[in-house]
């Protein structure tokens, strides 16, 4: 028999390591997202200069959206089916565009299981659910865009190590925790 019995063991294999495609914070409410080439991650407050970082969080339900992230390999799709020529990341509020991995597999479906990821040398952060998207990207970018972006709107991660994250820096397993499997 395999040594790969059931699906707990496939939980944390994966064959390709991620990379940080872009950066976008939000400065302030209803202004604009901006494209930044590095960024400083501070767990309680997330990715510094984004509007969410502006105060500490401090219990476990608040800081499960430290930090948003896309599927940059998703973005045509939601363009397409959104019926948009072109679609930027700095429309689809969210902070880290991602390529090259499966960002949903990057949490586990088993609650014993908690796969740790790391970004570039030094963050550490955990995916902790998935982005929905809500009714402003309908009036941002378009009839329909809601429902394109529904499943394909990225993960939310909580930070456990901060540091600077850079495009073109590497995310991958740092390691598995699991719990009476």
């Amino acid at each position: 028999m395999s040594p790969i019995e059931n699906l707990r063991d496939l939980s944390d294999r994966f064959s390709t390591e991620g990379r940080i495609e872009a950066i976008v914070l939000r400065p302030a409410r209803q202004e604009p997202s901006i494209f930044v080439e590095t960024v400083e991650a501070l767990p309680g407050y997330g990715l510094m200069g984004d509007r969410r970082s502006a105060q500490l969080r401090s219990n476990t339900a608040s800081r499960k959206r430290e930090i948003t992230l896309i599927q940059a390999e998703h973005i045509p799709l939601i363009a397409r089916w959104g019926n948009l020529e072109e679609l930027s990341p700095l429309k689809l509020r969210r902070n880290l565009v991602v390529s090259g991995i499966n960002l949903l597999a990057m949490r586990s479906p088993f609650p014993n299981i908690t796969l740790k990821w790391q970004i570039g040398e030094q963050v550490q952060f955990e995916i902790t659910g998935p982005c929905d998207p809500c009714s402003r990207m309908e009036k941002e970018l378009g009839h329909g865009v809601y429902n394109a972006m529904r499943g394909h709107g990225g993960m939310t991660a909580r930070l456990l190590v901060g540091g600077e994250i850079r495009v073109g820096d590497r995310i991958f397993l740092r390691s598995c925790i699991k719990k009476d499997c």
